[in-house]
Formats: C-alpha cells, structure tokens, sequence
C-alpha cells in the first residue's frame, strides 16, 4: 500500500479488466521465478515502525500533516490515522554491528523527530494501540488526507454493505456497532523485512508463520482499546474486524477475511499471489500502463503494480512482497504480527529473536511445518494474542522419536528451545557477539521476569486503581504518562518499576 492512489470512480468501476492485469502479473511472475530473473541471495533486512501522536498529557493529536512538515524527513511518512505517522528504516545487510547500529540510527532519528513534533504540538510514542485513544478519534474526520486512505474505506464499505462493528471479549468486554475504517488505525506494528532468494522463500515463509505465536506472546504490547482491557495483544483482533469485507452472510459461508493468517503451508511465493487472485476481489481495481509480459520479453523488469496494490490490501501477519531495487527484481517476507515499542532496544531485541530464529528454523533437516500443523499454528496465534507472556502453546516435541504436540507455556519454549536456536542463527547471520548476546538477552529476561510491554501497562492500571483509587480512565491515562517517561528513558521494558 505504499503507493500514491488516484482514481475515478469509472476507475474503480472497471474490475474485469482489473482482473485480468491480475492475471498477467501472476503468469509474468511464475515465468520470472523459472527463468531465475532475481536478485543473487543477499542478507539484506529492513524495519519500518508506525507510531502514534500524544500530547503532554498523553492524549492523541490529530496532527500528522503538521508533524511532518515540521519533521521534513523522506524517512517519516502519513499513516491512516491523523494520529499517526511511519518511519522506514533504510535497508541494511544483516551482519556485523547491525543491530546496535540500527538501534543508534532510529534511538537518533525518533529523539529528533519528537524535539521537531514537539514544536507543533505533539510527541512520539511507540506502543501497539494507544491506550488513550477513543472512538471519537477514530471517526472519518480523523483519516488522513490521502486518496487511498478515502478509497480504501469506502471500498471496505461497499464490499460489507453494511456498518463496520466490533465485538472484542477479552478481560472486559467491547461491543461497538458501528466505527469507520479509522479504528484499524489504533493498531500500530512493527514490519520486519527480510530479502529472500526465489528457492528459499517458501521454507522461510513457512517458519516465521510458525513462530508467530511466539513472537506475539513476547513482544505483546496492546491490551487496552477505547478504555477497555482486551487482549494482551488485542491488534489481530482489532485489524480483522475493522477491516472486514465480509457481511455475516458471508462469514457463514467461509469467505475468507483480508487480514488473514492463512489456511496451508507453501511450497512457493507464487502459492500466495495465486491464493490472493483466487480469494480476494479487488478493492482498489486501478490498472497501470504497463504490459508486465511486454516488458520481461523485453529484457526489462516488470513492475507487476496491479499484483502490488492488490498484494498490499490483504493483510497478512507475514506478507509476501515483490519489489525492485537498483533495477533487479527481488523477493522478501515481511513480518506484520508485533506492535511498536515499547522502547528502541526492546524493539531491536524483537528483532534480533525473529532474525535468529527464522533463519535456523528455515533450514532444519526436519522443518517445524512437517511437525506443526498449519491448524495449530494458527491456534497458537490466537492464543498468544490473547494471553500474551502468559501463552501456553501446542508444540511439538524434541527428538527423532517425539510425535505430536503437547502444550507447553511460551515462556519456557523461549527459554528452553527457541532462544539458543536465536543464538545460532545470529551467528550464522555474522552478527557482532556482543550485540547478539545483549538483545538476546533482553529476551531471556522477559521470560524469566515474565514481563512484557502488555504486562506492565496492565499490572501499572491495576496498581494504579488499587492504591490511589483512581477510575478506569484516569489510571489509564496516568499509566500512559508513565509509559512515555519510561519510553523516552530508553531502558527494556522488563526493568520498569509498576505504578
């Protein structure tokens, strides 16, 4: 979706021919990956961060147009919610000091872009949804001014037919019948890119669906929404229900929704075009110039824009992506699942696990998708989102002999499994010892701690309300507060005193 929109409505009207620009895309692709036309492997991997716009007190601005004027940085860019904003981090090669250097570059580049969003009103937080966020700032009048955003919504709309509502049972309960798309915008990730060849694609895909659970579980950052106490990490739940096309009709029937985990491991990239062309109509069916089959016999390097745009409204936790860079097609996965922040180093210690992790588990003699079930692994999502550090997941067993899952807590998988697989796989990647040990580290802490971003804004809410009294709304807002000394103070979440 990172493209600039512009359509008319006889545009937008034109979906035959949509679908077939579609289908040249996936054809062109499918011949692209037989006749090896992409990027020679490289470990190249990139983050993007969305963050949310408070003022002192904590509450949300809707000033995204002003704070970035004011920022004047290509690096930062609009977001759905007037509340919001995006910073990309350029892409690096996976090695070396890289993760202490990125966690210097973006500690730098947010410092800088608060001191500037301070100068018009506002400051930067990072955290998953922002917990004094309310449905009066979600309504149409706080979308951003940008043409996608506007087609987007009334597209997602004319597919439902009918008001968007959200049904949320979590510790409390929400029921909201009708919100705008602009409720999606509450949710604020972190994107882990990671550049894949063509061959490796599928078994890399297939991993980070399977430790997804586990990342959701450590890294939950989201447990309030509109003054309520949901999920641990109540995004997926968030994002699937604002964002959805689908009538009830349509839900009993098995339509599948946009922002979707998926139903089946892949034996290739050209498995999840294909499902999105089969599954999904179209909502922006704006077509390009190019004749994608024109350009290859050419010699040239095809755009595939419909595939792109069409690829970018299906929201996946773990995104196929199709891109060019310096005039060579290449291939990535992009991590969707973990919210932003707390911190910059709790961030970069997300990283790190992913990055680890992804990367031995891609490459074991017995891959994790023979012994998971596609089923489970989207089980174990649900439940990691729901109870965060506290998860306890279906996993299979260790050893030749072991057949099976069992349950096990996600905190003890980490610590007794999945962390020394991190390790190995930094070193692997070449990364900096010292830097491996320190984000790691910081994630072996939070399972013995048993602490993370959700965790400690809850726990901080209740202690709040217990000694002082104070009611729903003002120990929330007070918690925030908090949240954004600590945020700014730079030190791991698992180290930040309750109350």
């Amino acid at each position: 979706m990172g493209e600039k929109v512009v359509a008319t409505r006889a545009e937008l009207s034109d979906r035959q021919l949509y679908r077939r620009k579609l289908q040249s895309c996936l054809d062109v692709l499918e011949r692209m990956l037989r006749e090896q036309r992409f990027d020679r492997p490289r470990a190249m991997m990139g983050l993007e961060i969305e963050l949310n716009l408070v003022d002192e007190q904590g509450l949300p601005v809707l000033g995204n147009t002003r704070v970035l004027q004011s920022i004047a940085s290509a690096d930062f860019q609009t977001e759905l919610g007037q509340f919001n904003v995006e910073v990309n981090i350029a892409p690096r090669r996976l090695g070396g000091h890289v993760l202490e250097d990125l966690r210097e570059e973006i500690d730098t580049g947010l410092r800088y872009a608060d001191r500037k969003a301070a100068e018009v009103g506002a400051r930067i937080v990072m955290v998953g949804i922002l917990p004094t966020l309310d449905l009066d700032h979600t309504g149409l009048e706080a979308m951003s001014h940008n043409d996608r955003y506007t087609l987007l919504s009334d597209q997602i709309l004319a597919a439902r037919g009918e008001d968007i509502a959200l049904d949320i049972d979590g510790v409390e309960h929400l029921a909201v019948e009708s919100v705008s798309m602009v409720a999606e915008a509450a949710a604020t990730s972190l994107q882990l890119h990671l550049q894949v060849t063509p061959d490796r694609f599928a078994s890399v895909w297939n991993a980070a669906q399977a430790i997804s659970s586990v990342q959701l579980a450590l890294g939950a950052n989201s447990p309030f929404l509109f003054g309520r106490e949901l999920w641990r990490e109540t995004r997926p739940v968030l994002f699937q229900q604002a964002c959805d096309t689908r009538s009830a009709e349509l839900k009993a029937q098995g339509v599948r929704p946009i922002t979707w985990f998926g139903e089946r491991w892949v034996d290739s990239v050209l498995d999840l075009f294909a499902e999105n062309l089969r599954y999904f109509p179209a909502l922006l069916p704006i077509c390009d110039d190019e004749d994608p089959a024109k350009v290859l016999a050419s010699g040239g390097v095809p755009r595939l824009a419909e595939m792109r745009l069409h690829n970018g409204t299906i929201y996946r936790w773990n995104r196929p992506v199709y891109d060019i860079a310096d005039g060579v097609a290449h291939l990535r996965v992009e991590n969707r699942c973990l919210p932003a922040g707390p911190t910059v180093t709790d961030t970069l210690a997300n990283a790190a696990f992913y990055y680890g992790l992804v990367r031995v588990l891609a490459e074991q003699p017995r891959p994790i998708w023979n012994r998971l079930s596609f089923a489970q692994a989207d089980e174990n999502f649900h439940t990691a989102a729901r109870h965060g550090i506290d998860a306890v997941l279906q996993w299979p067993g260790r050893g030749r002999s072991a057949r099976g899952t069992a349950p096990v807590a996600a905190t003890d998988l980490v610590l007794n499994e999945l962390l020394p697989l991190a390790y190995q796989g930094l070193d692997e990647w070449g990364v900096e010892p010292a830097d491996r040990d320190r984000y790691l580290g910081i994630i072996e802490q939070r399972c013995l701690r048993r602490t993370n971003g959700a965790s400690w804004q809850a726990a901080t809410v209740h202690r709040l309300r217990e000694q002082f009294g104070m009611d729903p709304q003002a120990a929330i807002a007070a918690m925030t507060r908090r949240y954004l000394e600590h945020m700014r103070g730079g030190e791991p979440v698992h180290t930040w005193p309750v109350g």
